[in-house]
């Protein structure tokens, strides 16, 4: 802990990440390049436009994991239903919809910026990145409560927060400091300062430095999951829109807060490195994090092995055909399979070839392919256009098990 009195400077975070010793006697570099080689391999799989789709889909959940890990679990079938205007008649309920609308917007507004790393590792982008969110957050949850649940104060979207807190165990560093303590963890953890593995696991202990900093009176850890999915994409794993940590870290997530918590421990003796917060703490958050990364890697991998989704788009052709379908009545042509599974490998599929794929009377043909428009699982951008591979809710349980939870 900071002595009373005293500011916070960029040296009461070191050790910044683990010392060489302590790296070379660990697995941490080894879970980096594994991570890095993992990641590039589930890209090359994936069409860029099925990649696309994929991203497009994974906003609600990945906007859900991350808001259930801050207690709200308002569920993606509800977080779809809020996209097409269709909220809660309770307002609670509606607020936090809405909450969970703001985080998916910030997951697209991300995606457009493309932030560069000087972009990102920015004080001033940090803020940015707060006011994205809490802007089209409800008002009502601007409030601030006490143990007793009493409103004791506003948020300002985007500002640091104004007062001094205590978050569990931990001193947050004094309000006053946190202008300078923000530019210069910036400037400490912007991956130029560093080279190899080294890049991802300052990453990785910058995510818990952020959290110990606590710069905002809330939302530290939305902002904080946000900033390093950005961060470890603008340093090149670029399937990040096809998996995020929050999955990973909303199932474990008790086990996260406490290494979270653990991380802020000051250092224990003389064979814990030789900063002022405990580098064993720090190994172990790091640790979780790459596996918890590598997990999240290796599951969406799995689920967009080509075998394994033509075998999973056929169960949804069957299931379809035996009435196993929630709200869909109208039987699939065996056929749409095929169509289905070709539009998912290329990411789109030419009318022409779709047609000929029905291989049935040209009248019989497009009737499918108007069925499967209608129905979501195809797309276009227009009438001419090739129809898109598309994942509408009534399939994804089918495409894409254990994604999410069951409605």
């Amino acid at each position: 802990m900071v002595g009373e009195g005293m500011a916070t400077s960029i040296m009461d975070l070191a050790p910044f990440i683990p010392g060489d010793t302590a790296l070379a006697q660990s697995g941490l570099p080894d879970k980096a390049l594994v991570l890095v080689n993992r990641s590039a391999r589930l890209t090359g799989q994936l069409a860029p436009l099925t990649l696309v789709t994929l991203s497009q889909h994974m906003l609600a959940i990945n906007s859900y994991y991350s808001n259930l890990i801050e207690g709200n679990a308002t569920r993606p079938h509800e977080i779809r239903a809020a996209q097409r205007g269709d909220y809660s008649g309770d307002p609670a309920k509606r607020d936090l919809q809405l909450e969970s609308l703001a985080h998916m917007h910030v997951q697209q507004w991300l995606r457009e910026q493309n932030p560069d790393l000087n972009t990102l590792f920015s004080a001033e982008f940090i803020r940015t990145l707060h006011r994205e969110f809490y802007a089209r957050v409800p008002q009502s949850l601007w409030a601030i409560k006490n143990a007793k649940g009493e409103a004791v104060e506003t948020l300002t979207p985007g500002e640091w927060r104004q007062r001094d807190v205590i978050v569990g165990q931990h001193v947050p560093p004094a309000a006053a400091d946190l202008d300078d303590l923000m530019q210069q963890f910036c400037a400490t953890y912007h991956p130029k300062q560093f080279s190899g593995d080294r890049k991802l696991i300052a990453i990785m202990a910058a995510h818990h430095r952020f959290v110990w900093i606590h710069p905002f009176v809330d939302g530290n850890g939305r902002v904080g999951r946000l900033f390093t999915d950005a961060a470890l994409k603008a340093v090149g794993l670029d399937s990040y829109g096809a998996w995020c940590l929050s999955r990973g870290l909303a199932k474990t997530s008790t086990h996260y807060k406490s290494l979270l918590a653990g991380a802020d421990q000051p250092r224990q003796g003389d064979y814990d490195g030789r900063g002022v917060l405990t580098e064993k703490g720090l190994m172990e958050l790091c640790a979780y994090l790459f596996d918890t990364a590598l997990d999240q890697v290796s599951y969406i991998s799995e689920l967009l092995d080509l075998a394994g989704m033509r075998q999973r788009i056929d169960s949804y052709v069957r299931a379809r055909n035996d009435g196993r379908v929630s709200g869909m009545s109208e039987r699939l042509k065996p056929v749409a399979a095929l169509i289905l599974y070709t539009a998912f490998l290329h990411g789109e599929i030419e009318r022409a070839q779709a047609l000929e794929l029905c291989a049935m009377p040209e009248r019989s043909a497009r009737r499918l392919l108007g069925q499967l428009k209608s129905e979501g699982l195809l797309g276009e951008t227009s009438s001419k256009s090739p129809l898109r591979w598309e994942i509408p809710e009534h399939a994804e349980e089918w495409y894409f098990p254990r994604l999410a939870p069951a409605v």
